[in-house]
């Protein structure tokens, strides 16, 4: 008698309907997770980056007051007039804001590149929306630190013929999206000169079997 290929405690190594063994691992579902979890991460660093940049609009307001020229005004006693009707320094003020914001806003590119070199949506997207809030922050805070708007009130505080500033104002709303414009102009610059790229495919040079 000849003794079967197979013992009877073992299944043969060709069944297609064996079972794994016991303790093997799964990795149906590790895919799936990790990409949650590299989601959650990148909304987090977004959340981080828009309120960072939009915070950093304080001190885009500070320096726009400091730096900004004043508007000089004089009264009579029956009206409030401009000193100077030629003067442009209203223009200039709001001249002064947009270049700050543009800097203000290569600066924050530059920034978040550094802090997260793969970029990805979310990060852009806080790195735009948080350029806008600090740019509306900045001219919310130089107005109110700046000249009371109340200009009666200031031209009766200062007397009669006497010269005082205008509020400070931003003519040029649209000076706000300079700060957003420039950061992603910079950050996408950036990722596309010094980001990481993807591994060339490697070439599968195989013609045909392998002869023996």
């Amino acid at each position: 008698m000849t003794a079967p290929l197979t013992p009877p405690h073992q299944p043969p190594h060709d069944d297609p309907w064996q079972s794994p063994p016991t303790g093997a691992l799964s990795f149906a579902g590790d895919d799936g997770e990790k990409g949650a979890s590299d989601t959650k991460a990148e909304l987090r660093q977004a959340v981080v980056v828009l309120v960072a940049v939009a915070v950093s609009g304080v001190a885009l307001g500070l320096l726009w007051l400091w730096l900004a020229p004043r508007v000089p005004l004089i009264s009579d006693a029956t009206a409030v007039f401009l000193k100077d009707t030629e003067g442009e320094e209203a223009i200039a003020a709001d001249g002064v804001f947009l270049l700050l914001a543009l800097g203000f806003g290569a600066v924050s590119g530059a920034l978040v590149f550094l802090f997260r070199r793969r970029g990805g949506i979310p990060l852009v997207l806080g790195l735009a929306l948080g350029g806008l809030l600090g740019a509306v922050l900045a001219w919310k805070v130089g107005t109110w630190l700046g000249p009371t708007p109340d200009v009666v009130a200031h031209a009766k505080a200062a007397g009669t013929g006497a010269t005082f500033d205008a509020p400070l104002e931003l003519n040029a709303k649209g000076a706000l999206l300079g700060w957003p414009v420039a950061a992603l102009v910079v950050h996408l610059a950036l990722t596309g000169l010094f980001g990481p790229r993807d591994p060339e495919p490697v070439p599968d040079w195989t013609w045909g079997p392998s002869e023996r």
